[in-house]
């Protein structure tokens, strides 16, 4: 029983440069009949232009098993630190756009 619990286990490998992140104040969703493709931008004040930085491209079953872990990680920390809150600043087919990025200074 123990070699059979063994073969079922995955050995995921997490590289350092991987494990630094990437952060992200923006994701764009798209899909297909076969793929959902989510862009992770990141975003800047005063700075027109937002590269990608990074592209995951998950299959429509994954796409929606990542879904209910967010939501079930979120009931958790909400449980633990209060609703998060979110800004309704609407964009594209309605999306919310994280674009406010508090007081801007003069000089």
């Amino acid at each position: 029983m123990n070699d059979k619990k063994k073969s079922n286990q995955i050995d995921i490998q997490l590289k350092e440069d991987v494990a630094q992140g990437t952060y992200s104040n923006l994701a764009v969703i798209t899909h297909s009949s076969s793929e959902f493709v989510v862009d992770f931008v990141r975003i800047m004040p005063g700075i027109p232009k937002a590269d990608v930085k990074s592209r995951i491209i998950l299959t429509p079953e994954h796409a929606k098993r990542l879904m209910m872990a967010l939501q079930d990680n979120i009931r958790k920390f909400e449980s633990l630190h209060g609703p998060i809150k979110v800004e309704d600043n609407q964009g594209p087919q309605g999306t919310v756009m994280p674009m406010s990025f508090g007081p801007t200074g003069q000089a």
